[in-house]
């Protein structure tokens, strides 16, 4: 059965979608921001458990997770990117990466409010910043 992040890959479904390539895609989650900024990582293959992956998908997820983690610091102005990979909400291997002021604040139930607006003027800002 398809997840909701296939579903994203496949277009049926809308999402802010920060960066894609052939094997990676990048969006914001649909709820529970972390803090504004947050965004997740996922590989197109529908997989579950990350360590099921391969090892040519499992450096390319890594290598795309470093790629946006310093656009990602540098729009937010925030102290550290943090990095969370948990797996209970969906089904999907998907790394959270997320602005970091505090220790606290890496909570994936944490839900900050971030308007469609800002949203939009992230993604577009992101994608400026993305090389």
């Amino acid at each position: 059965m398809k997840t909701v992040f296939s579903k994203i890959i496949d277009r049926e479904l809308k999402a802010y979608i920060v960066w894609e390539d052939e094997e990676v895609i990048s969006f914001l989650p649909k709820a529970n921001f972390m803090n504004k900024g947050h965004i997740l990582v996922v590989p197109k293959v529908q997989v579950d458990h990350i360590f099921d992956l391969d090892d040519e998908i499992y450096h390319k997820l890594w290598s795309v997770t470093k790629l946006l983690a310093e656009p990602l610091k540098e729009l937010t102005k925030v102290k550290r990117i943090g990095i969370g990979v948990e797996g209970f909400s969906v089904p999907h291997v998907h790394i959270h990466l997320t602005p970091l002021f505090n220790q606290s604040e890496l909570d994936p139930h944490r839900d900050v409010f971030w308007s469609l607006e800002e949203r939009e003027e992230f993604v577009d800002e992101m994608k400026k910043l993305v090389k």
